[in-house]
Protein backbone atom coordinates (compact mmCIF):
# COMPACT_ATOMS: atom_id res chain seq x y z
CA UNK A 1 0.00 0.00 0.00
CA UNK A 2 1.73 3.60 -1.05
CA UNK A 3 -1.53 6.06 -0.79
CA UNK A 4 -4.57 6.90 0.88
CA UNK A 5 -6.08 6.31 -1.85
CA UNK A 6 -4.82 2.45 -2.31
CA UNK A 7 -5.91 1.89 0.98
CA UNK A 8 -9.55 3.72 0.67
CA UNK A 9 -9.67 1.43 -2.25
CA UNK A 10 -8.85 -1.52 -0.03
CA UNK A 11 -11.78 -0.46 2.75
CA UNK A 12 -14.30 0.14 -0.39
CA UNK A 13 -13.65 -3.56 -1.38
CA UNK A 14 -13.89 -5.05 1.95
CA UNK A 15 -17.34 -3.27 2.40
CA UNK A 16 -18.82 -4.38 -0.78
CA UNK A 17 -17.77 -8.19 -0.15
CA UNK A 18 -19.12 -7.54 3.64
CA UNK A 19 -22.37 -6.47 2.10
CA UNK A 20 -22.89 -9.13 -0.02
CA UNK A 21 -22.17 -11.83 2.44
CA UNK A 22 -25.49 -10.44 4.60
CA UNK A 23 -27.95 -9.26 2.94
CA UNK A 24 -31.64 -10.03 3.47
CA UNK A 25 -34.09 -12.67 1.12
CA UNK A 26 -32.34 -16.00 0.36
CA UNK A 27 -29.26 -17.24 1.91
CA UNK A 28 -26.47 -19.17 0.79
CA UNK A 29 -24.58 -21.04 3.65
CA UNK A 30 -21.12 -22.63 3.54
CA UNK A 31 -19.72 -25.33 5.59
CA UNK A 32 -16.88 -23.96 7.25
CA UNK A 33 -15.74 -26.29 9.61
CA UNK A 34 -12.02 -27.69 9.76
CA UNK A 35 -13.61 -30.47 7.18
CA UNK A 36 -15.22 -28.00 4.60
CA UNK A 37 -12.25 -25.76 4.71
CA UNK A 38 -9.66 -28.59 4.15
CA UNK A 39 -11.37 -29.15 1.17
CA UNK A 40 -11.96 -26.31 -0.29
CA UNK A 41 -14.74 -24.40 1.51
CA UNK A 42 -12.79 -21.05 1.26
CA UNK A 43 -12.48 -20.69 -2.46
CA UNK A 44 -15.97 -21.50 -3.08
CA UNK A 45 -17.63 -19.29 -0.77
CA UNK A 46 -15.23 -16.28 -2.33
CA UNK A 47 -16.65 -17.65 -5.82
CA UNK A 48 -20.67 -17.20 -4.52
CA UNK A 49 -19.31 -13.65 -2.80
CA UNK A 50 -17.77 -12.94 -5.92
CA UNK A 51 -20.21 -14.21 -8.41
CA UNK A 52 -22.99 -12.49 -6.75
CA UNK A 53 -21.46 -8.99 -6.73
CA UNK A 54 -20.27 -9.70 -10.46
CA UNK A 55 -23.93 -10.44 -11.64
CA UNK A 56 -25.47 -7.39 -9.39
CA UNK A 57 -27.34 -9.67 -6.76
CA UNK A 58 -27.66 -7.65 -3.55
CA UNK A 59 -30.63 -9.99 -1.87
CA UNK A 60 -29.13 -13.00 -1.43
CA UNK A 61 -26.87 -13.39 1.59
CA UNK A 62 -23.84 -15.63 2.13
CA UNK A 63 -22.90 -17.03 5.34
CA UNK A 64 -20.68 -19.75 7.15
CA UNK A 65 -22.01 -22.29 9.36
CA UNK A 66 -19.90 -25.26 11.30
CA UNK A 67 -19.95 -28.94 9.83
CA UNK A 68 -23.47 -30.22 8.30
CA UNK A 69 -22.89 -33.48 9.34
CA UNK A 70 -21.61 -35.09 6.04
CA UNK A 71 -17.95 -34.85 6.41
CA UNK A 72 -17.20 -36.81 3.17
CA UNK A 73 -19.12 -34.54 1.02
CA UNK A 74 -17.70 -31.19 1.96
CA UNK A 75 -17.76 -28.85 0.48
CA UNK A 76 -21.12 -27.98 1.42
CA UNK A 77 -23.23 -25.33 0.56
CA UNK A 78 -26.96 -24.83 1.29
CA UNK A 79 -29.59 -22.61 -0.26
CA UNK A 80 -31.97 -21.84 1.27
CA UNK A 81 -35.31 -19.79 0.13
CA UNK A 82 -37.53 -17.56 1.65
CA UNK A 83 -39.98 -20.10 2.10
CA UNK A 84 -37.38 -22.38 3.64
CA UNK A 85 -36.67 -24.79 1.38
CA UNK A 86 -33.48 -25.55 0.91
CA UNK A 87 -31.54 -27.41 -1.42
CA UNK A 88 -28.10 -29.09 -0.51
CA UNK A 89 -25.03 -29.32 -2.61
CA UNK A 90 -22.20 -31.08 -2.22
CA UNK A 91 -18.33 -31.98 -3.53
CA UNK A 92 -18.65 -28.19 -4.44
CA UNK A 93 -15.62 -26.05 -6.16
CA UNK A 94 -15.45 -22.86 -7.52
CA UNK A 95 -16.75 -23.48 -11.12
CA UNK A 96 -19.79 -25.56 -9.46
CA UNK A 97 -20.68 -22.46 -7.46
CA UNK A 98 -20.44 -20.05 -9.96
CA UNK A 99 -22.99 -22.42 -12.15
CA UNK A 100 -25.30 -22.55 -8.84
CA UNK A 101 -25.77 -18.81 -8.77
CA UNK A 102 -25.54 -19.05 -12.85
CA UNK A 103 -28.93 -21.70 -12.87
CA UNK A 104 -30.13 -21.92 -9.58
CA UNK A 105 -29.86 -17.90 -7.62
CA UNK A 106 -30.47 -16.11 -11.10
CA UNK A 107 -32.76 -18.82 -13.11
CA UNK A 108 -34.63 -20.58 -10.42
CA UNK A 109 -33.57 -23.94 -11.73
CA UNK A 110 -31.90 -26.45 -9.18
CA UNK A 111 -28.06 -27.94 -10.47
CA UNK A 112 -29.60 -31.82 -9.16
CA UNK A 113 -26.29 -33.37 -10.29
CA UNK A 114 -24.53 -31.37 -7.69
CA UNK A 115 -27.29 -32.10 -4.76
CA UNK A 116 -26.99 -34.39 -1.65
CA UNK A 117 -29.50 -36.44 -3.72
CA UNK A 118 -26.92 -37.31 -6.65
CA UNK A 119 -24.23 -37.78 -4.33
CA UNK A 120 -26.08 -40.36 -1.81
CA UNK A 121 -28.71 -42.00 -4.10
CA UNK A 122 -31.30 -44.28 -2.22
CA UNK A 123 -29.63 -47.12 -0.89
CA UNK A 124 -33.15 -48.81 -0.06
CA UNK A 125 -34.50 -48.62 -3.56
CA UNK A 126 -31.36 -50.36 -5.03
CA UNK A 127 -32.63 -53.48 -2.06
Amino acid sequence: MKSLAELESIRQKAKENLAARNNGGRKVVVGMATCGIAAGARPVMNALVEELRVRGIHDVSVTMTGCIGVCRLEPIVEIIEENGDKVTYVKMDPQKAKRVVAEHIVNGRICADLTIGAAEPNKEAKA
